[in-house]
């Protein structure tokens, strides 16, 4: 059972020539320092003498500033190509912005940023389930036998109502204002359409999240409580 080993041969470069031809199939084997030494200095001097045909210029390793700038110029300059609006909500879902909701002194519960937010940035998205008309209209008249004072639908389309209710997030506590500091707009993303909020100008920290709620006319008036110096007076 005792097998004579084959004798390590070495290449005209110095290296271990495999017997196998494979050096998986031979196990684990140490190297010579004298042949990794040989190796890893032939190896550094390709590295850092290239020829002079092929010699491409490397970019500097980046820093986290540097990232965050490079990352800045190609949104730039993809956002001339694609949708912008797309890449806003890509980022909306990646990173999304520091809100809280507490007591408003407009109505009830209110939606309140807890970082600054520049001007044209998405906010949150409105979150609900989508529901046909006569469903609404259903749900509707529900939720006033039920006793529940607010119901929070939102219509992204003639046939379309989102409905955050009793499924939704935080966005349904925005309340209305005559002179909000956010508008709400119907996006596409992927042939489904998405009702985001975005900021009109600069929120600071601690201030709430407004919007016009746009209600059509009707003759039955609900009171405005927004206080701002425009103010009509009522929702409708």
């Amino acid at each position: 059972t005792s097998f004579s080993t084959p004798k390590k041969k070495k290449r005209d470069d110095g290296m271990r020539e495999h017997v196998t031809g494979c050096a998986r199939s031979e196990g684990y084997y140490k190297i010579d320092k004298k042949d990794k030494l040989k190796y890893l200095n032939n190896s550094r001097a390709f590295a850092e003498e290239p020829p002079a045909d092929t010699q491409v210029r490397t970019r500097p390793p980046l820093t986290a500033g540097g990232r965050r700038s490079e990352q800045r110029r190609l949104l730039s300059s993809f956002t001339g190509s694609c949708d912008s609006d797309l890449l806003k909500f890509n980022q909306l879902k990646f990173r999304k912005k520091k809100l809280k909701f507490c007591k408003s002194h407009i109505h009830d519960w209110g939606l309140f940023a807890m970082e600054p937010i520049a001007a044209d940035e998405m906010v949150i998205e409105y979150v609900g389930q989508n529901i046909r008309q006569v469903i609404a209209d259903m749900r509707e008249k529900r939720y006033e036998d039920e006793g529940i004072g607010s119901s929070y639908m939102f219509r992204v389309d003639h046939d379309t109502i989102i409905d955050a209710t009793k499924c939704g997030n935080f966005a349904r506590f925005i309340n209305h204002s005559c002179n909000p500091n956010c508008y709400a707009k119907v996006i596409t993303v992927e042939s489904q359409k998405k009702i985001v909020i975005y900021s009109k100008q600069h929120i600071n920290v601690n201030e709430e999240i407004t919007y016009d709620y746009k209600f059509p006319i009707e003759d039955v008036k609900i009171p405005c409580l927004c206080g701002s110096e425009n103010c009509r007076g009522t929702l409708n």
